[in-house]
């Protein structure tokens, strides 16, 4: 039920205090069943003032139990509900990047707030109550039929033939139920896709085709769920008009049995008041058991996450050196398509190693495998002789700085997102490292300097001062790796020979691994790798793959590097 051990044990006991509390709201039943034995009884013991005392008592045994039924339930499962979202947080960190590539953000946004959500409702106001109806429900009927077996059987009928009813139409209710949630699904990202790409609808005035598509995605999603509710409420009130067939059999049967003396009257008056409490419990549990089955829906998906295969390794990784090396390794993003097909190379320590080639020869893939984001299928991808699949990912990423081509900030200040680098950094190297990135320039004009808040994502700057903050994030870490993926595409020529004077000074003794379509950005580097469909095309150092004809000579030619 993707439950914690801790929140298992609090749903039980919330089940448990559920069901003694329905069955302490039959007390008063009870009491007016001895006020009617009292009244036409044969014998009576009973005082009024001992009737008011135990009034009294079962109206305070009633608040207390639905004190300890709130504390079980809705206090505990608010807390769950924060352990919950805190374990998928914790397991989507510990996910392989490959999973994120199947499931976009407003899926997952979607199981870690929607899902979680509709579970805390269903935890804290729907199970507990169903599991408790039933639970009353058996020993009512055990109880009543102790009390009289033939009234207990015209009271019950409906009951099992409801249920029946009720579980033949679970697996189709499910069914439409899935089908609920990969509609809202794509409300949700079509709304998302709507936000993210608002510059280029306009731009290109696809406002009304965008409308259109919206309002189809809208009207699919509020036609599925009438559907769904309508056959839902037609089957929910059919079953309850069913049920309610069981009193006037009551009614029938108990007065035969009381006009030929089978039956005492106040009997006969107690299973007719019980049968007005005792069918409430029977339509919560009919009502519930299909909420259950949408539960389920949601259980399952984030049953998908817990169960996804982690990342792991050992956390006791000292390496001597940090020689990076490619053994014929292959890769593949679907199964289908290969990626990179036997790449092999070493981006030495102290040395400056660049991958060039064409777009879509896999240099980003690369420096992904580099980092251990994803698991390459064949070959060994090794620091310092060690294969990074036996390293856990958190204690290899703190031999690495990585500026990304895609920089991402967050909504604080230009201070702290560079401090994200190393978190218990001063101020004073925190300014140093932005200073040597060539920050200054910008943050001069922003009104409170390195305090100023940029925006979701940085939105209140541009990309070349987005990736110039990415940039000194790394020289702060001082990592002993250094992959830079396209770290200089945003800057101007002036900015960009300042930053790789910054660079020079923080890739010196250290394996430094670039991605560059600049010739320009790597014409100082020691090695360089050409990939070209995912192979090793060739390598050497710029002087030796100038002097012969190939990718980097035509490149360098066509950008008149030389």
């Amino acid at each position: 039920m993707a439950l914690s051990n801790q929140g298992a044990k609090n749903f039980i006991f919330a089940c448990l205090w559920t069901g003694v509390q329905n069955i302490s709201f039959v007390l008063p039943v009870m009491l007016v069943y001895l006020l009617v034995e009292g009244l036409f009884g044969e014998e009576t013991t009973l005082s009024l003032w001992r009737l008011v005392w135990m009034s009294v008592a079962s109206l305070l045994c009633m608040y207390l139990v639905t004190l300890k039924q709130y504390d079980s339930t809705y206090l505990a499962v608010y807390s769950e509900s924060a352990s919950m979202r805190i374990r998928l947080a914790e397991k989507l960190r510990r996910l392989p990047l490959s999973f994120f590539d199947r499931h976009d953000a407003s899926d997952l946004t979607s199981r870690v707030m929607s899902d979680v959500s509709f579970l805390e409702k269903a935890y804290s106001h729907m199970l507990p109550q169903m599991v408790a109806s039933f639970i009353v429900v058996i020993l009512a009927g055990c109880g009543l039929a102790f009390l009289d077996w033939r009234l207990a059987l015209s009271l019950f009928w409906a009951a099992p033939v409801s249920l029946l009813i009720l579980w033949g139409c679970l697996k189709w209710q499910k069914r439409g139920f899935i089908k609920i949630s990969k509609s809202q699904l794509a409300v949700s990202e079509k709304i998302e896709e709507g936000l993210q790409l608002h510059q280029t609808i306009k731009a290109y005035g696809g406002e009304a085709q965008y409308k259109a598509e919206l309002d189809a995605v809208l009207q699919s999603h509020e036609r599925r769920s009438f559907e769904i509710e309508l056959l839902g409420f037609v089957l929910i009130n059919g079953l309850r008009t069913l049920m309610q067939l069981a009193i006037p059999t009551l009614v029938i049967v108990g007065s035969g049995l009381y006009l030929n003396g089978g039956v005492s009257l106040g009997v006969f008056l107690f299973f007719l008041l019980i049968s007005v409490s005792i069918y409430s419990p029977l339509t919560t549990l009919m009502t519930n058991a299909l909420i259950t089955l949408f539960a389920s829906v949601k259980v399952n998906r984030m049953n998908e996450i817990y169960n996804m295969p982690i990342q792991d390794g050992t956390k006791e990784f000292s390496p001597s050196h940090f020689d990076l090396t490619f053994d014929q390794v292959s890769f593949a993003y679907n199964d289908d398509t290969r990626v990179l097909d036997h790449v092999s190379f070493t981006a030495k320590q102290g040395e400056v190693t660049a991958l060039v080639g064409p777009s879509g020869g896999g240099k980003s893939t690369c420096a992904r495998l580099a980092s251990r984001f994803w698991d390459c299928q064949q070959g060994v991808v090794s620091l310092g002789g060690r294969d990074l699949t036996e390293i856990d990912p958190e204690t290899l990423l703190r031999y690495y700085a990585i500026v990304f081509q895609d920089v991402v900030l967050f909504n604080n200040t230009i201070l702290e997102n560079i401090r994200i680098g190393r978190k218990e950094a001063t101020d004073e190297e925190v300014l140093r490292a932005a200073q040597l990135a060539q920050c200054d320039e910008f943050v001069q004009r922003l009104p409170h300097g390195y305090q100023t808040e940029i925006g979701e994502n940085g939105s209140r700057l541009s990309g070349g001062e987005r990736q110039r903050i990415s940039i000194a994030r790394a020289i702060l870490k001082d990592a002993p790796i250094i992959i830079l993926d396209e770290a200089t595409a945003s800057q101007d020529a002036e900015n960009e020979t300042q930053i790789q004077r910054a660079l020079s000074q923080l890739t010196a003794d250290k394996t430094v691994l670039i991605i560059a379509h600049r010739m320009r950005t790597i014409r100082k580097a020691d090695h360089i790798v050409v990939l070209t469909n995912g192979s090793v095309a060739d390598s050497g150092t710029p002087d030796e793959l100038y002097n012969k004809p190939g990718y980097y000579r035509t490149s360098c030619e066509l950008q008149t590097v030389r």
